[in-house]
C-alpha cells in the first residue's frame, strides 16, 4: 500500500500538468490561468478562516479545560482542504473542495473515522501478537495476576510485588568512614 501511495504521489504533478494543458486548451489560457489564481485566494481564505477558528477554539478549549466543541476533525479537514485548494492544479482542487464543503464534510468525517478505528483495531492486535511472541503480556493483561507491570512480568522476577521501583541493584558492603584517618 505505501507503494501505491508514493507512486499516486509521483504521478500527481504530470496529471495536473496534463489537466491544466487540457483545460488550458478547452476555455483558454486566461480563463484557466483565472480558475487557478480564484481557487488560490479561496484556498488562502479558507486557511486564514480556519486558523482563526481552530486557534480561538483551541484557546477556549485550554482556558476551560474541557475539549473543544466541534473536535478537532472538522479544523483539520478545513486546514487540509485550504492547502489543497492553494497547491495549483485541478485535481488538488477537487479534492480540496471535497474537504471544505460544509454538505462533504459528514461523509469524509465518517469515512475517515472509520478507517482510524479500523487502523487503530489493526495495531492493537499487532501489538498483543507480537507482546504474545516475547513472552510478555499486553500492556493491562497480566495473565498471572501478579504485579507485572503495564508490560507483563520481566524475566527472573520474583512473585514479590511489594517493591514498585525493583530497579538495577548493586550488590556491595558499607564501612563509615573515620574522620580521624582521613590525613
Amino acid at each position: 500500500m505505501p507503494l501505491l501511495t508514493v507512486l499516486a504521489l509521483m504521478a500527481l504533478p504530470f496529471l495536473e500538468v496534463w489537466l491544466m494543458i487540457a483545460v488550458g486548451g478547452w476555455i483558454g489560457v486566461p480563463w484557466t490561468l483565472a480558475a487557478l489564481v480564484s481557487l488560490l485566494v479561496l484556498g488562502v481564505a479558507v486557511l486564514r478562516r480556519a486558523g482563526t477558528r481552530a486557534f480561538r477554539d483551541a484557546d477556549g478549549a485550554l482556558r476551560s479545560g474541557e475539549p473543544p466543541r466541534g473536535g478537532l476533525l472538522d479544523p483539520l479537514m478545513l486546514m487540509a482542504g485550504g492547502v489543497l485548494l492553494v497547491v495549483p492544479g485541478f485535481v488538488t482542487a477537487v479534492l480540496g473542495l471535497l474537504m471544505v464543503l460544509p454538505f462533504t464534510r459528514p461523509a469524509l468525517r465518517w469515512a475517515f473515522v472509520g478507517w482510524a478505528q479500523r487502523r487503530v483495531k489493526r495495531m492493537q492486535e499487532r501489538m498483543n501478537e507480537e507482546f504474545v511472541v516475547r513472552g510478555a503480556s499486553a500492556p493491562g493483561q497480566d495473565p498471572s495476576g501478579g504485579g507485572g507491570g503495564p508490560f507483563g512480568r520481566r524475566p527472573g522476577a520474583d512473585s514479590d510485588a511489594s517493591a514498585p521501583n525493583r530497579g538495577r541493584v548493586i550488590r556491595g558492603s558499607f564501612e563509615p568512614e573515620d574522620p580521624d584517618d582521613r590525613a
